[in-house]
């Protein structure tokens, strides 16, 4: 459960910037729920079969012996509180967003930790593929903005109906079973709670096994097949390539019909930075009567180390969390000047980071630090500045010499030197 610092908390901030702004551009609203919720909505919601209720979940019990966990993932509980609120009203819509950490109990390694942040979209009220390509394509565009497009591709496969797999369930635990002698021992526990969850074992002796068990495909309906054949249709046709993978199942039990990963190879064997899916039956479960819902969840700290990766690759683009402006003021004990100065830009343009100096009054030092902090442009104030109502901006990222102006006009003129 590690800790963010100030200097690390750049690319976050730029990450979020684009997600939130990428919902607002496809008319999502933000929810947020408790990270504590009864033990039982997960046990339920996810499936006490899956890892994360078995083995992963932080529980404990409160004063009055009822067991509460710190929740692991977020999609039931937005199914929760959208029923608890009234969202789910026959015939709404409601498109909303989340943000905000979670916790399992997990053997901490590169984009896996026990506090970890998650992003996520869900949408109630909608059935059929084209809501599911929107949802996709949504992500397509938050990887443009963030600079990791070129680098994610993006996995599908569907379950089908409850219909469908129940049938193919049967046959997959009738094959295991056949082959018994070679299963390892969590594909021995899955077996019979969750037999799905075998296909996508990471046991390399086990990969021919799982290469020739039963096909879901074959067990699909005509319904469940042209489902997933339109939501291909419609990724093709906006132009995004998508890779049908048969052991694509998802850890988690709500699924059915379309579930999809996006991946990459620059982050090891950590290779998954967002999943989702369709999961029409929790709502059903959870009181939400003929209601579909469909969604997705991002992993904040793989993509914030895919970024990493990705800037330190390519020399060029280095992006700076300096200080647009950074006061000097070289009077000792001049306390209001360069106060009232940092508020005047501040006010000027709220997207100006502008910082004022607290320390020595020595103008070398003062431009030390500034540099150390990578500010673009010293903001200085000295007895001649004060005198004549003035302000010096000196240019550190640039070439430029420096300017006096009056200070009524500092804040144009740090503009123009920010080209802001």
């Amino acid at each position: 459960m590690p800790d963010i610092l100030p200097e690390a908390i750049g690319p976050w901030h730029r990450i979020e910037a684009a997600v939130r702004s990428t919902m607002h551009s496809y008319g999502y609203e933000e929810i947020r729920t408790p990270i504590v919720e009864k033990t039982e909505l997960f046990k339920r919601g996810i499936g006490e079969a899956t890892d994360i209720v078995e083995k992963e979940m932080y529980s404990f019990d409160d004063r009055k012996g009822e067991s509460l966990t710190l929740r692991p993932e977020n999609t039931a509980s937005c199914v929760r509180a959208a029923v608890e609120g009234g969202l789910l009203q026959p015939g709404s819509v409601h498109r909303v967003w989340y943000h905000g950490p979670m916790f399992r109990y997990e053997r901490p390694q590169l984009g896996r930790q026990r506090q970890f942040q998650q992003t996520g979209a869900e949408v109630y009220g909608v059935a059929g593929p084209a809501i599911e390509a929107e949802l996709i394509l949504m992500l397509a565009e938050i990887w443009r903005r963030i600079g990791v497009f070129d680098v994610a591709s993006l996995e599908i496969n569907t379950l089908g109906s409850s219909n469908d797999r129940t049938q193919y369930r049967e046959q997959l635990v009738a094959y295991f079973n056949d082959h018994a002698d070679q299963l390892d021992e969590d594909s021995v526990r899955r077996l019979q709670k969750n037999p799905l969850r075998i296909l996508d074992t990471k046991n390399p002796d086990m990969t021919e096994l799982v290469e020739n068990a039963p096909k879901m495909a074959d067990s699909l309906s005509d319904e469940s097949k042209e489902h997933f054949e339109q939501l291909q249709a419609l990724l093709a046709a906006s132009g995004l390539k998508a890779n049908v993978n048969p052991r694509l199942v998802r850890g988690l039990d709500y699924y059915s019909h379309t579930v999809f990963e996006w991946t990459t190879d620059r982050l090891g064997s950590q290779s998954a930075i967002c999943g989702g899916g369709r999961y029409d039956a929790m709502l059903e479960d959870f009181g939400a009567k003929n209601t579909p819902g469909v969604g997705w969840a991002m992993g904040m700290e793989r993509l914030v180390a895919l970024t990493e990766n990705l800037m330190q690759e390519s020399a060029s683009e280095t992006i700076s969390n300096g200080p647009d402006a950074f006061v000097i003021c070289t009077v000792k004990d001049e306390v209001a000047a360069p106060l009232l100065l940092t508020e005047q830009l501040r006010r000027a343009s709220p997207s100006w980071k502008v910082m004022q100096n607290t320390g020595s009054a020595n103008l070398n030092n003062q431009l030390k630090r500034a540099d150390k902090l990578s500010a673009r442009c010293a903001v200085i104030l000295g007895n001649d500045e004060i005198a004549a109502g003035t302000v010096t901006l000196k240019p550190l990222t640039s070439k430029n010499d420096p300017q006096t102006v009056p200070l009524s006009e500092a804040a144009p003129a740090l503009s123009s030197i920010l080209g802001s």
